[in-house]
């Protein structure tokens, strides 16, 4: 799988030399001669129980083949035909997804060759080949076996391989070798899935009591129960209409899970892109004067009126047609709870799927009212009349639509360091819209479609003094203290009005270039902690926030160089760094931006996209744990020990992860 990613994945090649020190296989060597100027170079390998050598031949995108090469071939000598191997074994490999030729035990390879100068005694091979078992991969890339012609054997050592040599591999792939740590981790993401769900499902219960959708319940209600009880269509047809409601919006996710398998970065892309954000940000302050009553959005009337049409056809495409209507129809209220699941999953980690989850929670919440109320009718009695009430949820809900609009503007505001949303500015401008829904919610603001308020319910006051407390807790954000309630939304702490020890979380040190960190590691003998995060991922927030300020986490990241490198940083690297990358696929990727850099070095060393990401290693590229994502303190910090106790006994952790480099 041919990728050209340029000069800063270079670097890691050392790595292999160091992991590689405890010897998986040993090779000799032999030869046998045919005429005064033909003879058969012999290589037998040795291999260590459990470990396999991969053969000459393996499939595309699978482990690294044995490969042979000779120095002055073509001056001193020719081959005669190919290397010849013995039979290897052939089995379905879970790692790599497929059927791998390789060997077990013993290998033995055979060139015919023909001397151009009869003066040669020796004849230089330069081996490389990966060796796997069941937790490792290790990469040996240039091992020199010397054959004497007088038949006599020779078994080289390993050398270290040199600045030229490692300027010619450009290209490096990480792959997880422990499948059970891997599905350990992700157990991560199915609580992440469940997450996302339940958030949707929250998003739908909102959109039920707004103006839009609220008022049809008892009349799409009434249309399934107008039949004689006796006839159970009315309410299969219920069921039916419930479950297309939710089928229509887990389809409006489909589109990005094809957008998602073209490029596992563009969900990351689409979060981040600057314009976009903006973008955003206009749309969401339209969406919120909309709620605020100065007018109304919704889809042309012509749709609906097709889809109302369309539903007068009968059977289950009726149903789905009166599913269809209600989407529709209902847009300008559901519209911005749904544009904000969209974005606020696209920047979380595992993208497409979780929208998905997202869109699925949504409809289920739209859809069990419909069906509850058909099974049971008499349940129509208890629920409150429509009234001025829609109105003052769909207020709120403009106030909350104006906050997640700063968010948006936030976000392009950090990734290309514009500083006009700072710290400070971002909270001023947050207590200022919730003192707003606040003075609303206890009667001193009137929007236009707002009744004559007699009297302050119970309700409006209860939710007005809670308002009022968040009024308060942002207060005391604006002045240095912790909101941690509030994690990822605000800028971080150290993108500040006031001057700063550091930019970095916390005030930690940091490095934000690979090279100047690692330097650093090394000058010190320091263990290293890549921390691929990202100006406008909310998660990585979170981390810092939540579990790097715990007191036990900070002393231990105290420990280690703290490479912080930002997947979004969309300023553009000097002219001489930039480069094209080449995707397996032939595409070729402009890398232009810093962003574009470290997102790109994640995506082939790791293949992982999201953010937060962190790696364990030696200033020597060996790592040291699994990569870690967004977790827990107790896990966190468990993590980082354990890391930290690998590096000082200076050996490989049992379970580990290795890289496997692939060069031209």
């Amino acid at each position: 799988m041919k990728k050209h990613i340029g000069f800063f994945f270079i670097t890691f090649l050392t790595f292999f030399n160091v992991s590689a020190q405890s010897e998986t296989v040993t090779w000799s060597t032999n030869v046998e001669k045919h005429t005064d100027d033909e003879y058969t170079l012999i290589y037998k390998v040795a291999i260590n129980d459990g470990w396999h050598l991969y053969s000459q031949s393996v499939p595309e995108d699978g482990p690294i083949a044995t490969s042979f090469s000779f120095e002055n071939e073509g001056v001193d000598f020719e081959r005669i035909g190919k290397t010849v191997e013995s039979e290897p074994h052939i089995e379905f490999d879970q790692v790599f997804g497929m059927e791998i030729p390789f060997f077990s035990e013993e290998a033995q390879f055979t060139q015919r060759i023909r001397l151009l100068n009869k003066e040669v005694k020796v004849i230089k091979a330069i081996l490389e080949y990966q060796t796997c078992d069941d937790k490792a991969c290790l990469f040996e890339p240039g091992i020199e076996l010397m054959i004497s012609l007088d038949g006599s054997a020779v078994v080289t050592e390993k050398k270290e391989i040199d600045e030229e040599s490692k300027a010619l591999t450009n290209q490096l792939k990480l792959e997880l070798k422990d499948k059970d740590k891997y599905l350990k981790g992700e157990s991560k993401g199915e609580s992440n899935l469940l997450k996302i769900f339940i958030l949707g499902f929250l998003g739908g219960l909102i959109a039920l009591l707004t103006p839009c959708v609220f008022p049809m319940i008892p009349l799409t209600v009434s249309f399934f129960t107008k039949k004689n009880d006796k006839d159970k269509s009315g309410k299969s047809k219920a069921f039916l209409y419930g479950f297309f409601i939710v089928f229509i919006y887990l389809l409006l996710s489909i589109p990005f899970h094809l957008m998602d398998s073209l490029d596992p970065e563009i969900l990351n892309n689409i979060s981040t892109n600057v314009w976009l954000n903006v973008a955003f940000f206009v749309i969401f302050m339209f969406f919120a004067f909309s709620f605020f009553g100065y007018y109304e959005i919704t889809l042309p009337s012509s749709w609906g009126n097709k889809m109302d049409t369309a539903s007068g056809i009968g059977g289950a495409i009726g149903v789905f047609f009166m599913a269809l209507t209600l989407a529709i129809v209902s847009f300008s209220c559901t519209g911005p709870i749904l544009g904000s699941l969209l974005v606020g999953s696209l920047t979380a980690d595992g993208g497409a799927i979780q929208l998905s989850a997202g869109m699925v929670g949504f409809g289920v919440a739209l859809a069990l009212p419909f069906t509850l109320f058909a099974l049971f009718p008499s349940w129509l009695k208890s629920l409150p009349k429509s009234g001025g009430w829609l109105n003052t949820v769909k207020v709120v809900l403009g106030f909350i639509e104006v906050a997640l609009a700063f968010k948006f503007l936030s976000n392009a505001d950090l990734v290309e360091h514009w500083g006009l949303l700072k710290r400070e500015v971002f909270i001023g401008i947050w207590i200022a819209v919730f003192v707003g829904m606040a003075l609303y919610l206890f009667g001193k603001i009137k929007f236009p479609h707002d009744s004559p308020l007699q009297k302050l319910s119970k309700g409006r006051l209860v939710f007005g003094l809670i308002t009022a407390l968040f009024v308060g807790y942002l207060g005391y954000g604006l002045f240095g203290g912790d909101l941690k309630l509030l994690s990822g939304f605000p800028p971080p702490e150290f993108y500040s009005l006031q001057e700063k020890e550091s930019d970095c979380p916390l005030n930690l040190n940091c490095y934000k270039d690979f090279d100047e960190g690692i330097a650093y590691a090394k000058e010190k003998n320091m263990p290293v902690i890549l921390d691929f995060t990202g100006w406008a991922c909310v998660n990585c927030r979170k981390m810092e926030e939540n579990v790097w300020s715990d007191t036990q986490v900070y002393e231990e990241l105290q420990k280690y160089v703290l490479i912080s490198l930002y997947v979004d940083d969309k300023r553009e690297l000097p002219t001489g760094e930039q480069f094209d990358f080449e995707k397996a696929n032939g595409q070729v990727k402009k890398i232009e931006t810093i962003g574009a850099k470290w997102a790109t070095f994640q995506t082939v060393n790791f293949e992982a996209a999201s953010q937060p990401f962190y790696v364990l290693m030696t200033p020597d590229y060996r790592l040291l744990n699994y990569p870690e994502k967004y977790t827990d303190k107790a896990t966190y910090l468990q993590w980082l020990k354990d890391g930290l106790q690998n590096f000082e006994g200076n050996q490989t952790p049992q379970q580990n992860i290795f890289t496997i480099p692939t060069t031209n």
